[in-house]
């Protein structure tokens, strides 16, 4: 089975309650996340000729954790066979076999895996595999207050939400790794496709 996360933009507020819930669950200090929330703003707002006012402006947020790929580059790279998919169908890093090489940390097209700073080994959202294998959903699905996010079976995901999308502004396309990822995108994403936005929030994001 081939587990993933479904993210509808159409109703992120970009509050990051998912992220503190995920810090709170994980014990995280302020500088690491396994979550993040970008903030993607574009267009812009004039008065015209006639003095009425015109506008291409638009925001969105999207909540973004490890997205489990089809074809994870982090375990491709991995020299000790550290990074893993489990009996789950979730990646995460074995530390007894991590090396803290960083190579995961590289490759990933998302920035999922970090290097702990205590641990010096790889570190990154694991699925919350332990709540999963209870039956249970993942800490930041089951605390977000829009309903926001759906974690299950990315086949019956795809069959409940029909005419989804696997990136919207600024992810990166899915071809390289198949991320277990689906997006309800929003009319403002759909307004960006053109690229002509950006990220707002860098400087959080660098955790």
């Amino acid at each position: 089975m081939r587990r993933g996360f479904f993210f509808d933009n159409t109703r992120c507020t970009g509050c990051r309650t998912c992220v503190m819930a995920c810090k709170d669950y994980h014990g995280h200090t302020s500088d690491m996340a396994f979550r993040r929330v970008i903030d993607y703003e574009g267009g812009v707002t004039r008065v015209t000729a006639d003095n009425t006012v015109e506008t291409t402006a638009f925001a969105y947020h999207i909540s973004l954790a490890c997205n489990h790929c089809a074809s994870p580059v982090c375990v491709r790279v991995c020299p000790t066979g550290a990074m893993h998919r489990d009996e789950l169908g979730l990646v995460w890093p074995d530390v007894e076999k991590c090396i803290g090489c960083g190579y995961c940390t590289m490759a990933c097209p998302y920035h999922a895996p970090h290097i702990d700073p205590e641990l010096k080994r790889s570190s990154k959202c694991d699925g919350c595999t332990a709540r999963v294998s209870q039956g249970r959903a993942p800490i930041c699905v089951e605390a977000c207050p829009l309903r926001a996010l759906e974690f299950g079976d990315i086949d019956e995901l795809n069959v409940s939400h029909a005419g989804c999308v696997s990136c919207i502004m600024p992810l990166p396309a899915d071809e390289a790794t198949n991320p277990s990822l689906l997006i309800k995108a929003s009319e403002a994403a759909k307004r960006a496709e053109d690229g002509s936005g950006r990220i707002v929030n860098r400087e959080e994001l660098q955790l």
